[in-house]
């Protein structure tokens, strides 16, 4: 359907029709499915980036300057290419890797590698909210370094993670969007071979609707988690 020819109301209602959802349904599988794999690794290694480049600081708990400094290097300059070079680059890797660069599990290790600086970096900036005297009472205790990560540092940041976490997510659900574009399919493939080179303004309004409600629920689920995890601090 063309927008230049229907109104604005009869593209909304024919977004909800059917025909549309047909073709936009199976789609959002594909879109969930990279989401969910995407966030698994990139939550576990951006938890772990994000660890390491607060502990091995000049001010850490087991000071590394020098490999501070190149890891941060190279976070930076995985952060500074937009993802969807990140992508293009990444997909000879996965043709080593999987045997294709198309489909869904194709496109993860660039969505992983696009979204997993990001977090670290994002973990870092929890953590280091914390108050230096928690961290400097554990440490005279004779507390270990992995007990006062484990025991002091994680605890003490896990609202302002919670949030990371979130931003982490909604960011992995527009970069599959994006990844869409290359193959590997779900709601952004959707969104462009109808949407734009057909020119089905109903079906690009589908696709868009899913990924909002995708981003509005991992919102709400996350502010509810953090906003109880700091209610529960205040009240104990």
């Amino acid at each position: 359907m063309n927008m230049h020819t229907n109104s604005f109301a009869e593209v909304i209602q024919s977004a909800f029709s059917e025909p549309v959802w047909t073709i936009v349904g199976p789609s959002v599988g594909a879109t969930v499915y990279m989401m969910a794999v995407t966030t698994v690794f990139t939550l576990l290694f951006g938890i772990v980036l994000g660890i390491v480049l607060v502990v091995t600081d000049r001010d850490g708990i087991r000071p590394l300057p020098i490999f501070n400094r190149v890891l941060g290097t190279v976070v930076n300059v995985l952060r500074s290419f937009p993802s969807m070079i990140l992508i293009i680059l990444l997909l000879p890797l996965s043709r080593i890797v999987i045997g294709k660069t198309y489909g869904a599990n194709a496109c993860i290790l660039a969505l992983v590698a696009s979204c997993v600086p990001m977090l670290g970096r994002l973990v870092e900036s929890s953590i280091h909210e914390i108050a230096k005297g928690k961290i400097e009472a554990a440490k005279s205790m004779g507390t270990p370094n992995l007990r006062i990560v484990t025991k002091v540092l994680l605890p003490e940041a896990l609202p302002s993670l919670v949030r990371a976490f979130t931003i982490a997510v909604i960011a992995v659900i527009g970069t599959t969007a994006l990844a869409g574009s290359f193959g590997a399919g779900g709601l952004g493939d959707v969104a462009v071979r109808y949407g734009y080179n057909r020119f089905k303004t109903d079906i690009l309004i589908a696709a868009v609707i899913v990924l909002i409600a995708l981003v509005q629920g991992i919102q709400m689920i996350g502010d509810a988690i953090a906003k109880g995890i700091s209610r529960k601090r205040f009240l104990s």
